[in-house]
């Protein structure tokens, strides 16, 4: 059986934020089963995801999420690696990019924006103030953003 397109790819590589990041969505009612998300922990997984090789080969390319999550700081290649590459490509460019990262660094940020990121957040330290955030992401980009 084929699954589905998830409507959102988170790229984290650190679990605890990971589990946090779904735990709050799936609170929230934003994401309502595992199949509408995927998790990739490094920024050559997402690449291969999203190019569709090695085990997404089987991949169609042109099944695109509704918004990618992306930490920065990611093994094997960083955030603004992965933005680069899926921007760049016109089969992809238009899929909506979060950089949420712990970098409040002005080239960090600048960068991002210039590679083509759609929104750029700090994590916040505090446990509410995070969980708002990762509330709001994902009300705004997967339930009242329209996507082509």
């Amino acid at each position: 059986m084929e699954q589905d397109t998830p409507d959102l790819i988170l790229i984290e590589d650190n679990s605890y934020d990971t589990e946090f990041i779904i735990m709050t969505l799936k609170s929230k009612n934003i994401i309502i089963n595992d199949e509408k998300m995927l998790v990739l922990n490094n920024g050559e997984d997402a690449l291969n995801y999203f190019f569709c090789k090695k085990k997404y080969s089987a991949r169609d390319i042109k099944d695109l999420p509704k918004l990618i999550i992306l930490d920065n700081k990611l093994p094997k290649y960083t955030g603004l690696e992965v933005i680069k590459k899926i921007k760049e490509d016109k089969r992809t460019s238009k899929v909506p990019i979060v950089m949420l990262s712990s970098s409040q660094e002005g080239k960090d940020i600048s960068e991002s924006y210039r590679l083509g990121v759609n929104s750029y957040v700090v994590k916040p330290i505090d446990y509410n103030k995070f969980t708002e955030v990762i509330y709001q992401i994902g009300y705004y980009w997967l339930i009242l953003n329209e996507v082509l």
